[in-house]
């Protein structure tokens, strides 16, 4: 059995109203029929009374179900209830309805036939195939049985019965397998959605925890310049001085003096990184201005002259990609501020081609690109990082004495 329980209440409680509903129907259709033909008699009523009788205790059973301890045995006999009444009460009460269409024994089949079919879609639903082929051989079995051993039709009408039944055999089988391909195909897209929506949760769980460690690693990128530089040349500075101090009290003066320079200088460097992580530049100002405000804070800090060339215009970037050109401009930036005493500073920004790059160039002191990675550093590899998660390529070009060059590249960035 293949089931899911509220799923089986909910589809239980719809055939019950759906068989009430084709009664009423069905009633009323006959009322219309007999109301201008001559003394219709009590069979007419009693017909409907005995129909309704099944469908009621139908009713009851499925509104039921759901606090009844074994639902699967409730399930079982309610499809036997729907699937034998219609069969049962036109053959064993012997109904003798005035004539009128469908009065006869062959159009008691086709009155029973839309029962029968809600009956094979409850078992399409609740059972494979091959029950589903049980239940529509035993159906149309128990209705050959019952007229042969009432000996309801004699002759040609016995094996136009005969003829009928058979025909319904396989509309039975070929509905019943293509409802129960239907309904297998909606389970398997019910579990797929399922098991799709797991891992969407764990992605979004995984996206999270990601989130949060590029943040930090963002941030140490961010204050690796300022804070510790700070601190390790404040550090090398007073203990010059202590030990100085004793020996040339002037000297350790003038060292300490240099260190409270130093301190000043590198709190204002902490207050200008802490303001860029709590706000955001490129939502008030926009890219290339955001660029331009940070490369001409650069030139002035830095003493030296600024080649600037950016595109006429915003560019269409997607904010990921924005990001990442403003946070590699700005490491850019400050490391030829801080370390590469140069005299003159170029950026120039061009798209054309979907295809955007970044080129910021100094004639400063320069240094080894060639050369390993020194932990606690993090300013270089945290460029190639950002171009990465944007699917760009930075190419870092230095040595020593011949300034450094760093271009950033992204192709198809509009994608």
């Amino acid at each position: 059995m293949t089931s899911h329980e509220p799923d089986s209440t909910r589809v239980m409680k719809m055939a019950a109203g759906i068989w009430l509903a084709y009664l009423i129907c069905l009633l009323l259709i006959d009322v219309l029929i007999y109301s201008s033909r001559p003394a219709p008699g009590g069979d007419v009523l009693g017909y409907h009374a005995l129909n309704f009788a099944p469908a009621l205790l139908f009713v009851a059973l499925a509104f039921a179900q759901g606090k009844i301890r074994r639902p699967q045995i409730t399930t079982l006999a309610l499809i036997l209830l729907i699937s034998s009444a219609p069969v049962l009460v036109p053959n064993l009460f012997d109904l003798k309805l005035p004539p009128a269409p469908l009065s006869n024994l062959e159009g008691m089949v086709l009155r029973q036939l839309p029962v029968l079919m809600i009956g094979l879609v409850l078992v399409a639903w609740h059972y494979d195939g091959w029950m589903m082929a049980l239940y529509a051989a035993a159906v149309n079995a128990l209705e050959l049985v019952l007229v042969f051993a009432l000996d309801r039709l004699q002759g040609e009408r016995l094996w136009a019965f005969v003829f009928i039944v058979i025909i319904r055999l396989v509309c039975f089988i070929v509905v019943g397998i293509f409802i129960n391909h239907l309904i297998g195909s909606l389970r398997r897209q019910q579990a797929a959605l399922t098991a799709a929506n797991r891992q969407l949760a764990h992605y979004a769980s995984t996206l999270e925890t990601l989130t949060v460690s590029r943040e930090r690693n963002r941030m140490s990128r961010e204050l690796h310049d300022t804070v510790v530089h700070t601190l390790s040349g404040l550090s090398v500075q007073l203990e010059t001085a202590s030990a100085y101090l004793d020996v040339n009290p002037d000297t350790a003066r003038q060292l300490i003096a240099q260190a409270l320079q130093a301190t000043r200088s590198g709190l204002q460097e902490t207050r200008r990184a802490l303001k860029s992580l709590r706000a955001s530049p490129l939502q008030d100002l926009g890219l290339l201005i955001a660029i331009r405000t940070l490369a001409a804070s650069a030139a002035e800090r830095g003493k030296f002259a600024l080649d600037l060339s950016l595109p006429e215009g915003e560019l269409p970037l997607p904010p990921e990609v924005e990001q990442c050109v403003y946070r590699i401009t700005q490491e850019a930036l400050e490391n030829a501020v801080h370390h590469a005493s140069a005299k003159r500073l170029m950026l120039h920004l061009t798209a054309q081609d979907n295809t955007l790059m970044l080129r910021i160039q100094d004639d400063g002191i320069g240094f080894r690109s060639n050369q390993p990675h020194v932990p606690g550093h993090y300013g270089l590899p945290g460029m190639q990082e950002r171009a990465e998660l944007v699917g760009g390529t930075l190419h870092i070009e230095s040595a020593p004495e011949r300034g450094t060059t760093i271009r950033l590249i992204l192709k198809d960035y509009l994608q």
